[in-house]
């Protein structure tokens, strides 16, 4: 809705690519060169793969269907990795410019401290609404979380045994719920998250300013 669009903003065209291809490539360009899995709505499975077809995109990926929220999708896609020794990112299907930089620095930092968790520090003032009237809080100390989230397997499995819960907003705050403690990484401004039409040229833009692969 927020999109005023009939299909799912991740299938939006970004410079005449479907968004989520970009996101992908993203990935696949990294370093670390991790196995993709796309958990996805099945209403919309053989969509994504006329895209894939309509496309030329030809990276390797594991389509498997989505569930009810967030948190369920995550479950699903954590049932078909079969080594427990894995680094697994979680990432937003909608944030295309993810530098290969941070991905691998999630990657890598996850593996030895448990969880790498990509954040920016806010740039603006931050007011908290209580009740009828608001207080200023220290923007210094107010980080604005983004993706890839990124744990070692066996860490991230354990917390989403848990039931689920609506308090639950992103994977971090699953994983914190179960007790372990959060480690926040350098993220980017420009790894932003399509959430508007005006994103769309926002991101564009950011695309058409980097210098040709």
């Amino acid at each position: 809705m927020r999109m005023q669009s009939s299909i799912p903003k991740q299938f939006l065209l970004l410079n005449g690519k479907p968004i989520l291809m970009h996101t992908l490539v993203a990935f696949d360009n990294s370093a670390s060169s991790p196995q993709l899995i796309v958990v996805l709505h099945s209403d919309y499975h053989a969509y994504w793969q006329q895209l894939c077809i309509e496309h030329n995109f030809t990276i390797p990926h594991q389509l498997i269907k989505g569930g009810e929220t967030r948190f369920h999708s995550v479950n699903s896609g954590l049932a078909v990795i079969e080594d427990k020794n894995a680094i697994v990112a979680i990432h937003d299907a909608v944030r295309p410019l993810t530098p290969v930089e941070i991905i691998d620095h999630a990657f890598l930092y996850a593996e030895t401290n448990g969880n790498a968790i990509v954040a920016v520090k806010s740039r603006d003032s931050i007011r908290q609404v209580k009740g009828n009237h608001s207080v200023n809080l220290v923007r210094d100390e107010i980080f604005l979380v983004q993706t890839p989230q990124t744990f070692q397997y066996e860490q991230l499995k354990k917390a989403y045994e848990q039931e689920y819960n609506t308090h639950f907003t992103d994977d971090a705050s699953v994983v914190e719920s179960a007790g372990i403690t959060i480690n926040l990484v350098a993220g980017s401004y420009e790894n932003i998250k399509i959430t508007f039409p005006e994103d769309i040229a926002i991101a564009e833009a950011i695309l058409n300013k980097k210098p040709s692969a």
